[in-house]
Order: C-alpha cells, then structure tokens, then sequence
C-alpha cells in the first residue's frame, strides 16, 4: 500500500492513434508529435517515465525524435496508453473516467450557438442583455466584442466545440461577485439536455485602445458527476483529497478536503513539489491547464513544448524525492494537437505513466481500455489491504553439533520428480536442516510436504541472472505466495561486468523490499567464480545497503564453486548485518567446516556426507 498518491494530469496531452478518432473528425491528430516536431531536444524525466516506450508510437515525428535521442534514459517504473471509453473528448468526461464513472453520452454543445430560451433565462437571471453567442476563441471574443460590452453591459455568451457556456465580462462593467453569482444561477437552469458540462466565467480587463486582457479570475461551475468519484469515495474512507489547480472545477468542489488554485503551470508545478513535503495520507491530484488552454487550443506548438520541458525538469526534481510509500502517476484527460487546422481538442490515447510503491521496475502495460484503470491504481495504492504470507518462516538457529543444521539441502537437477522433492524434504526435516531449496514449480509441493515443519527456499533469474529486475520481482512475489519463506536471487554477471552498479544496487533493493514485505528473506547470488575481488568487494557493500539477507558465492552451476578464500572475503567486507552462505561443490562435512570457519553462517549442498 502507498501512503501517497501525486496524480498529475498533463491537460491535453495526446498520444494519438484513438481507434474512434474518425467519428470525432480527428484523423491523425497526435499532440505529441507535434510537440516534438519543435525540436530534438532532450525530455530526460519523462523518459524516466516510459512516455517514450509506450506502445503504437509511430507518428514519424515521433520516430525522428527517438532517433535523435537514443541514449535517452531508461524507464523506471510502468508504462502504457489509455484508450477513451466515454462519448466524449472534454475535460469534464476525462476526468470523470479517470475517476471511474464513464458517460454513455456525450454533453450537448452548441456549434450553432445557444438556442433563444437559453439566451432569454441569461437575460432573465442577469437583468443584461448578451452578445455573439457564437463559438469563439477565447481571446479573440473579447477582441472582437469587448467595447461593446464596455459601451452597453451586454454580456459576451459564446461557446467552443467543448461542452461550455462562457461568460465574459470586464471586471470594472461586471463585478466578479456579480459574474460569479450569473453563472451559478445559469448552472442551475442548464439541466436536462441542456447539461452543459462546464459554465465558466471569464473575466477580462484592459480598453479598446490598448486592447483587453483576460484575468485569473477565471471560475468554472461544472456538471457534477452522475456518480460517485474516485475523489468521493476515497474522501468518504477518510483520506486526504487535495486539489491543485482546476481540479476542484472539473469536480464541483466535490471529494476534496483540501485545494489549492494556481494561476499557471509554473504555479501548480511548485505547488505539486511542495506537496512533497507534506505529511498526507491519501491523493494529491493536480490539473496543469496551460498546456490545454494557452497552447494547444491556440495551436502554439513551441509554446507546448516548453511548458513540456518546465514539466520535465520538475520531474527530474520530484522523483529522486519521492518516498518509498509514495506513488506517482502521470496521464491526461484528452488530446488538443497544436498543429491542425482545428483549435478545439482532439480525440487521442493518452499516456499512463506510473512510478513509485508497486511499480517500481520497468512494465510495459500496453493499451489498456478505459481511463477508469487510473482510478483502480489508485484504489489499489491507498485502500487494498496487506495480508500477511499464508506460510510462516521458522527461526532458525544452527546448532554445532549438527553440521546439517548449517545446510540448504538442495535440488535443482533438469531431471528432479515430485517424488525426488518429496524424499528431499522428509530427508531435510530428519536431519535437521535449515531449509529445502527447490525450484520454483516445485515450492508448492515441497511447502505442502513439509506444512510448515521446515523452510522453503526456492532460487529466481536461476542460473544465469539475465532475466529483467520486473521478472525477478514476479518470481519472488509468486514463489513466496506458493509458500517460500527464502529466497535465493541470481544478479545480473553482465550489468555487474558492464559496471552498471547502480541498476544491479536497485535490483536488489527492490526485490529486498518485495520479499521483506511478505514474510521471507532474500540470499543474494553474486557468482564469485565470474568476478574480480575488486568486483566482490564492491558488492558486498551493495548487499549491505541494500538490505539483503545473505550473501551467496555460487549458483553451484559456475565454472566453479565457494572457495575458502571468497567466504572470507564476502564475510571481512559485508556489514553485520548480512550472513554469507557457500554453496557449490561443497560435498563433505570437512568442506562445510573450513567454509563455517571461514566465515560462512549457511551451506548450500546437494550431496553432502
């Protein structure tokens, strides 16, 4: 379970390649590619990311851009596409899905403008007459209406290809208090099939020679959910829901026990990382409108992709701080290309990008169906319980009279039965072993035979270590599920000759945590035989760090075994922390001696006498 969620949504931040994207006239609309057309320049944390390794990337702006930067960092933590379910491609219905409630419909939209009952229950609850009622960009609106409405108090109605009635007005004609209170009265008339999915205010300032400016003063009165939110439910199981930006209009105040307006992306960007240094326990969600309203819908290709890079490098900030309770996750709400024709949002996959308690090794997720899989994450991150392995580990103390209470009775023989499994541990339970160690389709017979009599180890990325850190974490997790209490991880000989130590140090720190969490204890495998003492040493001080609790010589199927001089070795340079076990080519009590004396607390033997 994590503590703490940071959801961000990159507002309008399309993969392309929507399989409906036809019915929402959006063929080939690819936000993404059109912003890395602006240039090759380097995203470093959203690499990081996966954004990059998703699936159906294959725009040929995309491609060029990968091809220009193919020492891009690697992924780190889960990635993969969202495919939208609902009717729709407005911010309202995509953060409705990302919250788990899906529209069967579409929110009605006005492109020939608002019919004249609508306009007359404006006039109605505002006592002023309107202006334009036409879809109209934002900016231009007050452009082109603005002195009128200075000259009569008319107000400036319009509407967009989204599901929006706006409001416009100068603050010194229309007082925000006055404005405000218009469009909650229009909220409350805009029922039925008039449910318009957002009535925002748009205040505006400035005169006609000098030309009129919107304010921040913007405020949205939004549909409410049908339903209950994400932010509802988890608001409702007594957890923090904390709001950034226009979150809180995108769900009507509603779920949230705390927001937070901004002005900007750089304003909800600092605001996000000083979320990091609070002390909640539930969802940090945060909307980063700018990429939407200042630069996809006015189709500023350049300026998208510098609001990507300011993203980017708080990325590389924020996740070197993130905790080991904290879950990341980056996606958007729909697409809004910069550089077609349209100026209104398009009809796209978006990005999930996950990073952080259970996500922590590099998965691709493929396309998945649904943004609703955002909300699943989160419910699984903050309100899953964690219960404890079914199979319990027996404390163990070895006892020098009895060279066998030292030893991992092994097998791991291609040719081994479930008879030869069965005999191995009534074998290991006579003589007072400390543990069986099996292969992993074989855990779960050796746990049934001993119920509980005697540990189950079990080895992962077995012989040769080449499988990815993600495999190896499944391995452990489903091994001990199968009734493991140790486990025995082979590292990766070809990261540790590549001097990829970092990446070897994070393996075993990840799979440390993964079994630790279950009950179990983790033996580290480093292959002696293959490696330098200068290489040895240096991973005994991994293993340290990292919180293993062993640390192994051989797989037993090397060039060649423990000797007496790498226990010594491994046991001068690894903190007291961790134990040494020998294993390989220790086939009599007089071996398994020198390797106790030597340092060494387990061994590991098939054939010992």
């Amino acid at each position: 379970m994590a503590k703490r969620v940071f959801l961000v949504i990159l507002d309008s931040f399309g993969l392309g390649g929507a399989p409906d994207e036809a019915a929402f006239k959006d063929e080939g609309s690819n936000t993404l590619a059109a912003v890395l057309s602006d240039s090759d320049e380097a995203y470093p944390g959203l690499s990081r990311m996966g954004l990059f390794d998703v699936d159906g990337l294959d725009d040929s702006r995309i491609l060029a851009w990968k091809e220009a930067n193919k020492e891009r960092p690697r992924a780190i933590g889960s990635y993969g596409r969202l495919r939208e379910l609902s009717a729709g491609k407005d911010s309202t219905i995509g953060h409705w899905e990302i919250s788990g409630v899906y529209s069967s419909s579409a929110l009605p939209t006005y492109p020939e403008g608002f019919p004249e009952e609508i306009l007359n229950k404006i006039r109605e609850v505002s006592g002023r007459e309107v202006l334009c009622n036409k879809p109209y960009s934002g900016t231009q609106v007050i452009a082109d209406y603005g002195e009128e409405h200075m000259k009569t108090g008319a107000l400036i109605v319009y509407t967009s290809a989204d599901s929006v009635l706006q409001i416009a007005a100068h603050e010194q004609v229309v007082p925000l208090t006055e404005l405000y209170d218009i469009c909650k009265k229009c909220r409350e008339f805009m029922t039925g099939e008039h449910s318009v999915g957002r009535i925002i205010a748009r205040p505006f300032t400035g005169n006609a020679e000098e030309g009129f400016t919107r304010t921040p003063n913007r405020k949205d009165f939004t549909l409410e959910a049908p339903s209950s939110t994400m932010l509802d439910i988890l608001k409702d199981n007594g957890l923090d829901v904390i709001s950034i930006g226009k979150i809180k209009d995108l769900f009507a105040y509603r779920g949230l026990t705390e927001t937070h307006a901004t002005s900007d992306n750089t304003d909800g960007i600092h605001r996000l990382l000083d979320m990091l240094d609070c002390d909640f326990h539930g969802l940090c969600m945060v909307n980063l409108v700018d990429f939407d309203m200042k630069y996809g819908h006015r189709n500023d290709i350049q300026g998208y992709a510098a609001a990507m890079h300011e993203f980017d490098a708080a990325l590389e900030q924020m996740i070197p701080l993130l905790g080991k309770d904290d879950l990341l996750i980056i996606t958007a709400d729909h697409g809004c290309d910069p550089s077609t024709p349209s100026t209104d949002h398009s009809r796209e996959c978006v990005p999930l990008l996950i990073y952080g308690e259970g996500y922590d090794v590099p998965r691709n997720l493929g396309e998945i169906s649904g943004f609703g899989m955002v909300a699943s994450v989160v419910y699984t991150a903050l309100l899953s319980r964690v219960f404890p392995s079914p199979v319990k580990r027996l404390p163990h103390e070895p006892d020098k009279d009895n060279i066998f209470s030292y030893v991992d009775m092994t097998n791991l023989k291609t040719t081994a039965t479930t008879n030869d499994i069965y005999a191995l541990v009534d074998d290991a339970i006579e003589k007072g072993a400390a543990s069986v160690c099996v292969q992993p389709c074989f855990v779960k017979d050796a746990a049934r035979r001993a119920d509980g009599r005697l540990n189950i180890c079990t080895v992962i990325g077995f012989p040769n270590g080449y499988s990815t850190t993600a495999v190896k974490k499944f391995e452990a997790e489903d091994a001990i599920a199968n009734g493991a209490t140790e486990i025995d991880i082979v590292l990766n000989v070809n990261f540790i000759k590549s001097r990829r130590f970092d990446e070897v140090a994070l393996e075993i720190g990840i799979i440390a945590d993964a079994v630790h969490a279950k009950g179990a204890i983790l033996k580290v495998i480093i292959e002696t035989c293959l490696l330098t003492d200068t290489e040895k040493k240096m991973l005994c001080n991994i293993v340290t760090v990292q919180g293993a609790d062993f640390i192994k010589t051989s797989t037993g199927f090397g060039s060649a075994g423990a000797t007496v001089e790498d226990v010594r070795i491994m046991r001068h340079y690894s903190g007291t922390n961790v134990e040494v076990k020998a294993a390989g080519g220790i086939r009599t009590e007089e071996a398994a001696l020198q390797m106790i004396e030597a340092g060494a607390s387990r061994i590991g033997a098939s054939n010992l006498k």
